[in-house]
């Protein structure tokens, strides 16, 4: 009777035991996935907006933060070749305009490169710095464009997993073929050949 009554307390308290760790780890399960669902996705549209408002923003958000002195140094050099090519391409329109207007005197007679220049080489040289002006504007663009490109690529490539197993295995095969000859027939043949797996 008493052993009975053991046994039935015994495995009342183990059950007990059992249903309230249970319930601790349902909860503890619960609260690993609601802060899962709070934990907003890394968003490749953030660092796309972040990039077009400051260039390497987007970069710093995906965890790539040594790229903004290659955007800043490409920028950097790009808007001094723009501001250079600006200043003599004006410089070379308000002396041509200032020829045209005054019998070819020259606006600069202490600067012997534009003094001693016709009035047709000014021209030529306001049309080639209004040129290489232009150009700097197109790839100052063009740099501006991959800074946002690369934010945005790499924004959705943020949470791809590469494995650091990766391995190339070549390994001997014996293809058989089968081959039609006018005088023997057909017939099988065995061509020796190699098989190449490469895993990620």
């Amino acid at each position: 009777m008493f052993l009975t009554l053991f046994c039935v307390s015994s495995f009342n308290a183990i059950k007990a035991q059992s249903d309230s760790l249970l319930s601790v780890q349902q909860g503890k399960l619960e609260a690993t996935v609601h802060k899962m669902e709070m934990e907003k996705p890394h968003s490749a549209k953030k660092a796309l907006i972040l990039s077009a408002v400051l260039p390497g923003a987007g970069q710093v958000y995906n965890g790539q933060a040594w790229k903004i002195p290659i955007i800043y140094v490409g920028l950097g050099g790009v808007a001094y070749y723009t501001y250079n090519n600006y200043t003599q391409m004006k410089l070379y329109k308000e002396e041509y305009l200032y020829r045209v207007n005054n019998n070819d005197a020259t606006l600069h007679p202490d600067d012997p490169d534009i003094a001693n220049n016709t009035r047709s080489n000014i021209y030529n040289l306001y049309e080639d710095y209004n040129k290489t002006f232009q150009l700097s504007i197109i790839i100052a663009t063009a740099i501006y464009g991959l800074n946002l490109l690369d934010a945005y690529v790499f924004g959705h490539l943020y949470d791809f997993q590469i494995t650091d197993d990766l391995t190339l295995n070549i390994s001997p095969e014996i293809i058989p073929t089968i081959q039609t000859e006018p005088l023997i027939g057909r017939g099988i043949s065995f061509v020796p050949a190699a098989s190449i797996r490469l895993k990620f």
